[in-house]
């Protein structure tokens, strides 16, 4: 994507955009679709969309068990619901940067949104180093700067499933199948920032299933898209590396 040593202002602004879904949800779909079309078309110029699909479970007592969700985004939205002053959580939601919420499907509101995070400010979030010696098992060293504004902000590490599908047999959904993109299989907070600390960690993550992935960290959120089998020859090779923040600070560099 771009060196380290890319002039800051021709380096992409990352902008986090995460869809709570699930396959419970006949609404959902829709939604899918347009997460999908955000993170293959790239649609604003000097931008970078950085995409999660978080699928949470409290559809899975409702006639079909989403085989990707977990209470772990049940939680994460939950804490969004509160934080924006909802009721309660719902499907489809999109979130963006952490600051917009609304229905996921909703393509206007989604590019409104962005447009706005695109001008928000941003701090530097690093991968400075990557390897997969172990078979199953990823390392990586993050990297991110301390923060010129607010008391502090959590960074935490994603793993995602770049691409994923599944035959619908009950429910809403029943005799669909459908297509995923980004789908989030970990998400594990591995330290914080403020005004005066940076932050240099290193993460072991064990590799979930065959195929490509995505690898991520929140408040700042790094993400990294990854192909099958040759993990090390895609990364340092392509250098297909993303990077993103969950509040209103970012940059992407590697």
């Amino acid at each position: 994507m771009f060196a380290a040593d890319t002039p800051p202002a021709a380096r992409p602004v990352p902008i986090l955009v995460e869809l709570f879904t699930s396959e419970g949800c006949s609404t959902c779909p829709p939604a899918d679709v347009l997460l999908e079309r955000f993170d293959s078309s790239q649609p604003m110029p000097g931008a970078q969309l950085i995409v999660l699909s978080e699928h949470v479970d409290y559809w899975d007592k409702l006639g079909w068990k989403d085989p990707f969700s977990s209470s772990i985004f049940t939680d994460r939205q939950t804490v969004y619901a509160s934080h924006f002053g909802l009721a309660s959580p719902y499907t489809p939601q999109m979130v963006v940067d952490g600051t917009s919420e609304f229905v996921g499907n909703n393509t206007h509101l989604a590019e409104q949104a962005i447009q706005k995070a695109a001008n928000s400010q941003k701090v530097s979030v690093r991968i400075s180093s990557i390897s997969s010696a172990t078979p199953g098992k990823l390392h990586a060293s993050v990297e991110a700067d301390a923060l010129p504004v607010g008391p502090n902000a959590d960074v935490y590490f994603v793993v995602a499933l770049n691409h994923a599908e599944s035959q619908v047999e009950r429910g809403e959904n029943k005799g669909h199948h459908l297509a995923y993109v980004a789908v989030v299989q970990s998400l594990a907070k591995i330290g914080s920032v403020d005004r005066n600390h940076n932050l240099l960690r290193d993460r072991r993550q064990n590799r979930f299933a065959r195929g490509s992935f995505k690898l991520a960290s929140d408040c700042l959120y790094t993400a990294a898209r990854l192909r099958p089998r040759n993990w090390s020859r895609h990364w340092h090779g392509s250098r297909e590396i993303r990077f993103e923040v969950n509040r209103r600070l970012k940059d992407l560099s590697i």
